[in-house]
């Protein structure tokens, strides 16, 4: 399951922000003494509607939307949120039951029941937004309710990783009202019951939160407001936070940023590194005539050196990965590594030659400028080097805004492109299911038939998550052998804050999440 150590990394001789289970160091007292905490990242919303996002997106919702199931303090499965309850009723995990809590409201006063959570999941698969979460529900069969109170999930298949769907922001709880049945709502009024209200957003700017009083859950604000502030780069974040224009850093923290927080000593930054489950990965677009061979992208598997781009670009902020599914979760695998090696531009010549393909092959590779941190650009100038020295490609790079970028892969108008993932949650299956089937989070319809049809149904009959290894491992040696996808680098959680802020022990989900109620101000030693 999810590794949830993680160690301190100390910058200043002071306590720092610590992202495991325990006793803060810091006062409770006056937790908004200093007006709103200001959160800092480089990942804005795609879209605030919840049905059209399966990204980054997510990190807002989570605080401004509820869920029936979420993950309070310290869990690393899902518990009721605006469920009182929920559970399996039968042995074979298909009929899913919650019960609502009693006298929930959206922060406008509209009164949250059952129908409502029927309705915000119906909506999701009639709008099949593309890149939209209706991948996630491919197990469901129908939703029914009973009163006001109760949801019945009836499920096509066994799928013991149901709970962790639901419990994802992407199932987010919207008010009938104000979200139209057959298409996303567009404007930038969100009407939620989470623990915030969103009092005003600037796309690519910033969003303001402010305390909801009428949420009911598990979550406990320690601040009245929180305003997230989206940077273009980590060089103008950390700028911000020195400044003192932002209080806490997450997402997008560039390398050497990070090194530099490490190795200089300053009395008012605090930085954590931790474990995190993070992927980078390029896309072949089976469209492609090029990508869509199984030469090329074999021949581009054998050339990358992962261990280059780790330590090169990303200063060893990051880890090689060799497979889809990251170390640290029960089912890992190497298969890429097993297969492939060392990078060796011998063994990928003869993959060509065998192929019949003698000439360098062109390939554009596509990245995002603004979405996956500031290393993105030098990694794809370091790709375009490896593979160029080989001479066995030639590389054209091109590269968009995260809005544009989604259009264009979602139009299949990329050869290649990068793409990263954060996990929707901490399971093996998070890692596979949503890159394969004809619908799915990349935009690119893989149909993997042994993998969706077989040893993902297998998997998830299985509520003893120990025991779906074998088909895990199975799936993976399948997408090494497409090649279709290749992992890159698995990295980790860098959080810099001032060291006024506290409340952070928790504060990161299972899925790295920030929670933003728990963080708070330092008012005593």
């Amino acid at each position: 399951m999810f590794n949830r150590n993680r160690f301190l990394r100390r910058v200043a001789a002071i306590a720092s922000l610590s992202l495991v289970a325990g006793c803060s160091l810091l006062s409770d007292d006056d937790p908004d003494s200093q007006g709103p905490i200001v959160v800092g990242t480089t990942s804005a919303p795609s879209t605030l509607d919840p049905a059209g996002a399966w990204d980054g997106s997510w990190e807002l919702y989570r605080n401004i939307f509820q869920t029936l199931l979420a993950y309070p303090n310290g869990a690393t499965t899902p518990q009721p949120d605006a469920a009182e309850s929920c559970s399996f009723t039968d042995s074979t995990s298909r009929t899913y039951r919650c019960k609502l809590r009693a006298g929930l409201k959206f922060a406008d006063g509209d009164p949250l029941t059952a129908e409502a959570v029927r309705y915000s999941i119906d909506r999701i698969r009639a709008i099949d937004a593309p890149g939209g979460p209706a991948g996630l529900l491919g197990s469901l069969d129908r939703v029914r309710t009973s009163g006001d109170r109760e949801i019945v999930f009836h499920l096509n298949q066994p799928d013991a990783t149901f709970p962790f769907v639901l419990a994802t922001p992407a199932m987010s709880i919207v008010d009938p009202d104000d979200y139209p049945r057959g298409s996303l709502r567009e404007d930038s009024s969100v009407h939620g019951s989470g623990p915030y209200e969103l009092e005003s957003y600037e796309e690519g700017d910033k969003a303001v939160l402010v305390r909801n009083d009428t949420y009911q859950g598990f979550a406990e604000p320690k601040n009245d407001a929180v305003t997230i502030r989206y940077f273009k780069d980590s060089a103008g974040m950390v700028k911000a936070l020195k400044d003192r224009r932002i209080d806490v850093t997450y997402r997008g923290l560039a390398a050497d940023d990070i090194l530099a927080l490490q190795e200089h000593d300053d009395e008012e930054l605090q930085l954590v590194d931790g474990t995190g489950t993070d992927i980078s990965y390029l896309v072949f677009n089976p469209k492609d005539p090029w990508a869509r061979q199984p030469a090329v992208r074999k021949a581009v598997a054998q050339i990358v050196d992962r261990g280059a781009i780790a330590h090169k670009v990303y200063k060893d902020t990051v880890d090689p990965l060799y497979s889809m599914v990251p170390k640290g979760l029960t089912g890992h695998a190497t298969g890429f590594f097993d297969d492939y090696g060392d990078p060796s531009v011998p063994k990928a010549r003869k993959i060509l030659s065998d192929a019949g393909i003698t000439r360098p092959v062109p390939l554009t590779l596509w990245y995002t400028t603004d979405r996956y941190g500031s290393e993105t650009a030098l990694m794809f100038r370091e790709l375009k080097r490896q593979l160029e020295d080989s001479g066995l490609f030639t590389i054209t790079l091109k590269s968009r805004p995260w809005k544009s970028y989604v259009v264009g892969y979602q139009k299949g108008e990329y050869p290649v492109f990068g793409r990263g993932w954060f996990p929707d949650f901490p399971d093996a299956d998070n890692f596979i299911a949503p890159f394969v089937g004809e619908h799915n989070a990349l935009g690119t319809p893989y149909p993997a038939k042994e993998i969706t049809d077989r040893l993902l149904p297998h998997a998830r009959a299985e509520s003893d998550r120990a025991r779906t290894v074998k088909d895990l491992e199975a799936a993976q040696q399948i997408m090494v052998d497409d090649a279709r996808l290749l992992p890159l680098w698995q990295g980790r959680q860098f959080v810099a804050a001032s060291v006024d802020i506290s409340g952070g022990e928790q504060a990161l989900d299972p899925s790295t999440i920030m929670m933003m109620w728990m963080l708070h101000r330092k008012t005593s030693w």
